[in-house]
């Protein structure tokens, strides 16, 4: 099984990262004409709700993380994205595989393992967003898939502290509705769907395969998920 120590390490790597992606995650903008713009936009909003933080945080941090949920309920694939880092365990194969009472448990499982997902990363990438709150970002462009007009590439760079640079690609995905949502990022040479699913399959080959049990541990070591 792999360390505590191990885990903490690849969740505070993955909180470095994916504080920054939080600033500027993708939602459907009526008025907006692409994905770049879409990701524009989706900043400032999520940006305006940490900045405003400032005034209440210490008094009622649950009305931040509420205010944290309710925007990226908007704007990120909670389910696509628990299903990409459950891997093999949720894809369709695997799926298709069992009986029908075992595809119920699956379904059930991915439900519940989207609500533990979505709760720590609420929590926790809140949290780190008020340490970005006055880092500036620009969109360097957005590239449309060859093969899809529904898959999308959005390039963005975020300025930190000390001249630091940080070069951010975005994997947006436009659903029937026409809505653009998160799906997966890369920072630098960092794949984050890949961290995650990593760890999945390592709690899950530590669970003996019991999903159950990864689902029930998953946020026990990661800090401020609670």
């Amino acid at each position: 099984m792999t360390s505590k120590m191990n885990r903490w390490s690849s969740w505070l790597l993955a909180s470095l990262f994916t504080n920054l992606l939080l600033m500027s995650a993708v939602s459907r903008a009526q008025d907006e004409t692409g994905p770049g713009e879409i990701v524009a936009a989706a900043t400032d909003r999520i940006m305006a709700v940490v900045e405003g933080a400032g005034d209440y945080f210490d008094e009622d941090p649950e009305r931040y993380y509420q205010a944290i949920g309710s925007e990226l309920e908007k704007i990120v694939d909670f389910r696509s994205f628990a299903r990409g880092v459950m891997g093999d365990a949720a894809s369709s194969a695997a799926y298709r595989a069992l009986d029908e009472a075992g595809q119920a448990k699956l379904r059930a499982q991915l439900d519940r393992f989207t609500e533990v997902m979505q709760a720590g990363l609420i929590r926790t990438y809140g949290k780190g967003l008020l340490a970005f709150g006055g880092s500036r970002t620009e969109v360097a462009g957005a590239e449309v898939a060859p093969n899809s007009a529904r898959i999308a590439s959005v390039t963005q760079r975020v300025f930190g502290e000390e001249g630091a640079v940080y070069t951010l690609r975005y994997q947006m995905g436009q659903y029937r509705d026409g809505s653009w949502k998160l799906r997966n990022m890369i920072i630098e040479s960092v794949n984050l769907g890949e961290v995650y699913r990593s760890q999945f399959e390592e709690a899950l080959s530590a669970a003996d395969g019991d999903i159950d049990r990864v689902i029930e541990e998953w946020n026990t070591d990661v800090p401020d998920s609670q």
